[in-house]
C-alpha cells in the first residue's frame, strides 16, 4: 500500500467541498426527476434506495450519539435518502449482527467493536477501496488489523478507545496517597488505604465488553502472561500468568469492591457517582459527565477528578485499544450509499466535530488527530492521548485474528481472573484456561 505520491495513493478521494457539491447535484437531479446526465442515463441511485440504516452502540458520552444522529440527517438531505442511526447497548451488538447476517436482512452498516469483523467476515463487504481513500497505511496498524481478514479489509476503523484510571484526588489526599501509583505494587498499597477508608477501587470481572477485558488482559500482559505466543501457540500456562493471578487475588480482596464480579460497563460509572468507590478503570466518560452534565454530579465534582495510566508491571505498561469500525453488510441493497456515508463522516470537519464532542473518550484513526488542540485544553483528559503508545490488541502477543476474537467473545481471559477471585486456585484456573484456549486455537 505504500507510495511516495499521495495523489497516487488516494486517487479517488474528493475534498469535502467537492463531495458535498456532487451530493448536492444528486439531490438537484432528484428534485427535477432527472434520469440522464450525472447518472449517465441510469435512474438516480438514491431514487432506488431510500433508507440507510446504521446500527451502533449507545455511547457513554450521550452528546456523541446526538452528533452521529445529526450527521446522518445531514448526509440524508444531501444524498436524498433517509439515514438513521440506531443506538443499542454494546453488549447486544454481537447478537444483532449474527441475526442480521443469518437472516440476510438488517442494518446496512454495523459499527462493530474490537476485531469482531473477524468473526463476521463472510457477511461483510470488501472495504479495501475505502481504506485506501481514507488513510491507507497511515491508519494506525493496530486498528487496521482489527478489520483485515486474509488480505481483505472488512470494515473501516472509525475510532478507538481505552481505559485510564479515573480517581478522586481529594480521597487520595485524605488517605495519604501523594501521587498516582506508577506500578502495580504501588497501586496495591494505595488500594489498601482506599478500601480501609471505605472508598475502594471499583472493577468488573463480568461478561461485559469494555472494562472487564481492559483490566484482565492488561494485568496479564504487565506480568508477562499471554494467551498465545507470536506464532499463535497457546502459552497461558506459564510462571508469568501464575504471578499475575497471585497478584490479582491479593489486589482484589485488599483493594477492590468485591461486588464488581457482577458489574457491567455501566456499574462502575454509577458506583463512582454514588461515591462508593474512589478509583476505577474507565474511558473518559465519568469525567465527561461530571464536567458537562451538572444534573449528574454535585457542583465542583469534576474538579476533584483526574486520571492515571494502567500501572507498570514487571514486563511494562500496556493498554487495550478497542477500535470500532463501520462495516457494510453484504446483504445491503444500499452499498454505494453506505460507502458515501462513511466518506462523509470521515471528512475533516465532520470527524473533528465527533472527536471534540467526545472530549477524550475516543481517539482518531489517524495520528494527526492526536495533535488536535483539544488534548491540551483540559489537562484532565490529556493522558488519553498517550494510549497509542501502550496499546495492544486482544490476543497479544499473537495475531489479531478470528481466534483471538473468539477468545475475547467467550471471555476466557476475564473468566480466568474471575475464577481465581471466586476461590479457584491459580493453577487450576490456568489449567482450565489452557483447555479453553486450545479448543479455540488448535481445533481442526
Amino acid at each position: 500500500m505504500k507510495s511516495t505520491d499521495k495523489r497516487e495513493r488516494f486517487p479517488k478521494r474528493l475534498s469535502r467541498r467537492e463531495f458535498l457539491k456532487n451530493m448536492g447535484k444528486a439531490g438537484a437531479a432528484l428534485s427535477v426527476g432527472a434520469g440522464v446526465g450525472l447518472f449517465e442515463g441510469k435512474p438516480p441511485l438514491f431514487a432506488q434506495t431510500r433508507t440507510l440504516h446504521i446500527l451502533e452502540w449507545s455511547s457513554f458520552v450521550k452528546p456523541a450519539d446526538k452528533v452521529r444522529d445529526k450527521q446522518a440527517a445531514e448526509f440524508g438531505k444531501l444524498a436524498g435518502v433517509k439515514a438513521r442511526v440506531e443506538h443499542i447497548n454494546a453488549n447486544d451488538l454481537p447478537a444483532r449482527t449474527t441475526a442480521a447476517i443469518e437472516g440476510g436482512t438488517g442494518p446496512d452498516i454495523i459499527t462493530l467493536l474490537n476485531n469482531y469483523p473477524q468473526l463476521y467476515a463472510e457477511g461483510i463487504e470488501n472495504h479495501n477501496d475505502l481504506i485506501e481513500e481514507l488513510g491507507g497505511d497511515e491508519i494506525y496498524e493496530f486498528i487496521r488489523q482489527a478489520v483485515l481478514v486474509d488480505g481483505v479489509y472488512r470494515g473501516v476503523p472509525y475510532h478507538f478507545g481505552g481505559g485510564a484510571n479515573v480517581y478522586r484526588k481529594d480521597i487520595f489526599q485524605q488517605v495519604g496517597i501523594k501521587r498516582p501509583p506508577e506500578t502495580w505494587d504501588e497501586y496495591l498499597e494505595a488500594g489498601k488505604k482506599l478500601k480501609q477508608f471505605g472508598m475502594p477501587v471499583g472493577q468488573t470481572l463480568g461478561h461485559t465488553f469494555g472494562d472487564a477485558p481492559g483490566f484482565a488482559y492488561t494485568l496479564l500482559w504487565c506480568f508477562g502472561g499471554k494467551e498465545v505466543d507470536e506464532k499463535g501457540k497457546v502459552a497461558i500456562n506459564s510462571k508469568e500468568t501464575l504471578n499475575a493471578l497471585e497478584f490479582l487475588k491479593e489486589f482484589w480482596f485488599a483493594a477492590c469492591d468485591e461486588g464488581g464480579l457482577a458489574w457491567d460497563d455501566t456499574s462502575n460509572n454509577r458506583a463512582f457517582f454514588a461515591e462508593t468507590i474512589s478509583c476505577t478503570l474507565n474511558g473518559a466518560s465519568i469525567y465527561f459527565v461530571a464536567r458537562y452534565d451538572p444534573s449528574k454530579a454535585p457542583p465542583g465534582f469534576a474538579d476533584k477528578l483526574d486520571h492515571f495510566l494502567i500501572p507498570k508491571g514487571p514486563y511494562g505498561r500496556y493498554h487495550t485499544a478497542g477500535p470500532q469500525s463501520n462495516c457494510i453488510m453484504k446483504y445491503s441493497k444500499n452499498k454505494e450509499v453506505a460507502k458515501d456515508y462513511i466518506r462523509f463522516i470521515h471528512e475533516d470537519k465532520n470527524y473533528e466535530e465527533f472527536l471534540v464532542t467526545n472530549h477524550g473518550y475516543v481517539n482518531g484513526p489517524l495520528p494527526k488527530w492526536q495533535e488536535h488542540p483539544m488534548w491540551e485544553e483540559d489537562p484532565a483528559i490529556t493522558i488519553y492521548r498517550e494510549l497509542p503508545k501502550y496499546g495492544r490488541n486482544f490476543g497479544y502477543a499473537g495475531p489479531y485474528n478470528r481466534q483471538s476474537s473468539e477468545v475475547l467473545a467467550k471471555y476466557i481471559i476475564v473468566d480466568l481472573m474471575a475464577k481465581v477471585v471466586k476461590g479457584d486456585s491459580p493453577k487450576s484456573a490456568i489449567a482450565w484456561a489452557e483447555r479453553e484456549l486450545k479448543n479455540v486455537y488448535e481445533r481442526g
